[in-house]
């Protein structure tokens, strides 16, 4: 069940009725009710959340400015965030990570991208491998520091999690070191007693718990019993892009006392992001996320993915570039999200995604003449073809390239003579600290 989907048809029938009154808000509720209650999140949890919301939006005195639909879509926003806990802002500065877990949570993956994660900031970062019970554990987070240009330290065999803390104590001068513990299928003494010795001769200054979104509510059992074991400072909440239940799993976290410190939304390493409570509700309701959309953008414009000479020329080259940094965006199903569209048909989606992989493969057939003149290509049918039966193509969709190519040329040609429009894009982008220059304008 889609968590996000559900929330907002309900604030959809709330806002689309024909009279916005107290018999509404009181079905609204219920229906809030439902959608929670099925998304696995505590029935006490959301009965409380539910009196709230109903108290407060039928106050007496409404807010200057505000409609009940309007006063009644933001409280349940705030209530809602309220409930998903804070916001979480790490520090960018050295420190020693453990990271904690039972099978199946994806905390040896979360290790790979929390070294994305301090990596793409500026730091340096070092791997320990202290799993000494799952097989492979030591492979898989030696691969991992490979794809991240992370270090790694571990002793291949060792049991021993006192030899290879002390082996790694000594090589080890990066910024920030993270360890990999075991896990278990169930929490018990043993573990315990070996997060302790591990916790004790490593003295990490964060202790994480890694959960997997799809447990639901016995995250909040998880983050008590750890806690308890060895002081919790947070938890890093995975997969949760697919789990119905991951509104469960971070109100259980919530209400257990634990802070969610990351959330997992996706098998890159670069998906994984601070937990901000209004942030996620936000994107959950259907709220444009501009900010991060922005914060992409200026990530690739930073490591110069976007060309910079698209202000004189838009050529077939410069587009193919386009296409490229588009990509590091993430998936398009995120980018529409971030939009406040999140309710894009999934077909949808998915054609777009599989159009901007024939039309990159495309123009990589093409010849350098080809890709700095459109209308070579254009008016001779034995290149559209050649082009075609080299990247595996047909040739309409050579063509259909072409003309989605035009079309991005009009706009841009346009947008180049509208200098109101360019300043207002200017603005918001200086706003975002953005450089209008490795941004094609």
């Amino acid at each position: 069940m889609d968590l996000g989907r559900s929330l907002r048809s309900a604030l959809s029938k709330f806002t689309g009725a024909p009279v916005a009154d107290e018999k509404a808000v009181k079905a609204l509720c219920r229906e809030l009710q439902r959608v929670l209650i099925s998304s696995d999140v505590n029935v006490r949890l959301v009965f409380d959340l539910t009196k709230r919301i109903e108290n407060r939006a039928l106050d007496a005195n409404l807010p200057k400015g505000l409609s009940l639909r309007e006063h009644v879509v933001k409280v349940v926003y705030e209530e809602l965030a309220g409930m998903m806990g804070e916001r979480y802002e790490p520090k960018i500065s050295p420190k020693k990570i453990l990271l904690l877990g039972l099978f199946g949570s994806g905390k040896t993956t979360a290790a790979g991208k929390i070294a994305h994660f301090y990596k793409s900031r500026g730091l340096s970062v070092g791997l320990i491998s202290c799993d000494v019970d799952r097989p492979a554990a030591y492979e898989q987070l030696q691969q991992l520091s490979k794809q991240t240009g992370a270090a790694f330290y571990g002793i291949p065999g060792e049991k021993d999690v006192k030899k290879i803390l002390a082996d790694a104590r000594v090589r080890a001068k990066e910024d920030v070191l993270i360890t990999d513990s075991a896990g278990r299928s169930a929490f018990d003494t043993q573990l315990v007693e070996q997060l302790k010795t591990i916790n004790n001769e490593f003295q990490p200054d964060e202790r994480f718990l890694v959960i997997s979104a799809d447990i639901g509510q016995v995250a909040g059992k998880q983050a008590s019993e750890f806690h308890n074991a060895v002081g919790l400072t947070g938890v890093i909440i995975t997969k949760l892009d697919g789990s119905g239940k991951g509104g469960g799993a971070l109100s259980a976290v919530s209400s257990s006392g634990a802070k969610v410190a990351f959330i997992g939304t996706g098998e890159k390493m670069d998906a994984l992001e601070p937990f901000d409570a209004q942030k996620f509700v936000g994107r959950l309701l259907g709220f444009p996320d501009i900010g991060a959309l922005l914060e992409k953008v200026k990530k690739i414009a930073d490591e110069q993915s976007l060309p910079t000479d698209i202000e004189e020329k838009l050529t077939l080259r410069t587009f193919y570039e386009q296409l490229k940094a588009a990509k590091k965006l993430g998936p398009l199903s995120g980018v529409f999200s971030m939009l406040g569209a999140a309710d894009v048909p999934a077909d949808m989606v998915k054609n777009s995604e599989g159009k901007l992989k024939k039309f990159e493969c495309i123009i990589s057939s093409m010849t350098d003449a080809e890709r700095e003149d459109a209308e070579l290509v254009r008016k001779s049918r034995t290149r559209i073809e050649r082009i075609a039966k080299g990247s595996g193509t047909k040739p309409e969709d050579v063509r259909d390239l072409l003309t989605q190519f035009e079309r991005v040329n009009g706009m841009f040609t346009s947008f180049k003579k509208n200098r109101g429009f360019r300043k207002k894009m200017e603005k918001m982008m200086k706003g975002a600290n953005i450089d209008m220059s490795k941004l094609g304008g």
